[in-house]
């Protein structure tokens, strides 16, 4: 599918508009505000053989991913996007455009699935994958090997530690090698930071999370910046030979989600924002994990590089792992369940340490907030707190 005009090419709006309308796109044929979903797989072709929205198969180019594909793009500031079937379908297919003998500096505290996928696939096929601290750009450049390392893949903050890394740091890192940098922008969104324009050359989300923002979608994308088109070449062909496409009712719940993004995410950000000032004043509490707190050690660099708050996530220290699952027991609110990211707050505890470089505590929660109201949301943890 061809992209349709830019409806807003000759006014200057904000994302938040862009994602609000969609990018303004209207449906051709019927004039709705919001588009048809497509789930027909092939096409006719013309009489000359041509096909007349220029594609032919869904595997190829799926018309009902262009929309979102191209919002959320806009968002990210960043030239193409791709949409997956899942958030590590992306993250998969962005490792496999690496060939064996390369080398990779990736951060050693990221999400647990992406350090599964690193050490089951990505180092058996023959990458070298050097591991470093989160905060520590020192430490990036030391493991850094020009004309070697192909690839520098970043989170932050990063989960479920809250460690910050300086993003524009870490780019001054590779600039000029060759190398690509990768940041995983699932916990903040382009809300509250854009990588790209920090000078990242990919982005990556589980999209089910914040972008969809409904616990209803499964999905992922990879966003390319304005010197990646190579890279989204290829990425777009690997894609139509392995088929792991987005499909079309999944997509179109995705891009009903992002016209909300902006909405939810600083609500979400703002409530958490109370949510750890209040944990952070508790004493049945150890150790808040906030970026948005004055006393975390990423704070300034996360107040310089998110722009309009500090997130929806948050995690938290109890005396020990028997406190944390009856803290857990304990809530009547807030859901005990996998995931991050939905209109409804999650609670979510650390179980084990498989594949981790670095154990994380297992008397910490991982906290998820939602759009409830954040009063009833430190309440509910208030009476369990006094409840252990």
């Amino acid at each position: 599918m061809r992209r349709p005009e830019d409806p807003f090419k000759n006014h200057v709006v904000s994302r938040e508009t862009l994602a609000a309308q969609a990018l303004g796109w209207i449906d051709p044929e019927t004039r709705a505000v919001i588009p048809p979903i497509h789930p027909g797989v092939t096409t006719e072709r013309n009489r000359d053989l041509t096909y007349s929205r220029g594609t032919g198969y869904m595997r190829g180019t799926p018309e009902s991913c262009v929309q979102a594909e191209a919002l959320l793009a806009r968002l990210e500031g960043g030239e193409n996007a791709l949409l997956y079937a899942s958030g590590m379908a992306g993250i998969a297919a962005v490792f496999r455009t690496l060939e064996p003998g390369d080398h990779v500096v990736a951060l050693r505290d990221l999400f647990r699935g992406t350090l599964k996928w690193i050490q089951s696939n990505l180092i058996p096929w023959g990458v070298e994958v050097d591991f470093v601290a989160n905060s520590n750009v020192d430490d990036l450049a030391r493991a850094f090997r020009p004309g070697k390392t192909r690839m520098v893949y970043l989170e932050t903050p990063s989960n479920p530690t809250f460690e910050i890394v300086d993003l524009t740091a870490a780019v001054g890192v590779v600039r000029d090698s060759g190398a690509w940098v990768v940041v995983d922008n699932t916990v903040p969104t382009p809300v509250l930071t854009r990588p790209i324009e920090m000078g990242a050359d990919i982005v990556v989300h589980s999209a089910t999370k914040y972008l969809n923002g409904h616990s209803d979608v499964l999905a992922g994308a990879v966003v390319f910046g304005n010197d990646s088109g190579s890279l989204h070449a290829r990425m777009l062909e690997q894609r139509h030979l392995e088929g792991a496409i987005l499909g079309p009712f999944e997509a179109w719940l995705l891009l009903r989600g992002m016209r909300t993004l902006y909405l939810r995410v600083r609500r979400a950000a703002d409530s958490a924002r109370q949510i750890a000032e209040f944990l952070d004043g508790h004493p049945g509490v150890r150790q808040v994990l906030y970026p948005g707190l004055p006393g975390h050690p990423g704070h300034a660099v996360a107040k310089r590089q998110m722009d309009g708050g500090f997130g929806g996530l948050l995690a938290f220290r109890l005396a020990d792992q028997q406190s944390a699952a009856a803290l857990q027991g304990s809530l009547e609110l807030i859901k005990r369940a996998t995931s991050l990211g939905g209109v409804e707050s999650l609670v979510e505890p650390t179980l084990d340490n498989a594949w981790r470089i670095v154990p994380v505590p297992l008397d910490l929660v991982r906290l998820s907030v939602g759009i409830e109201d954040p009063d009833d949301l430190v309440a509910d943890l208030g009476q369990a707190l006094d409840s252990i």
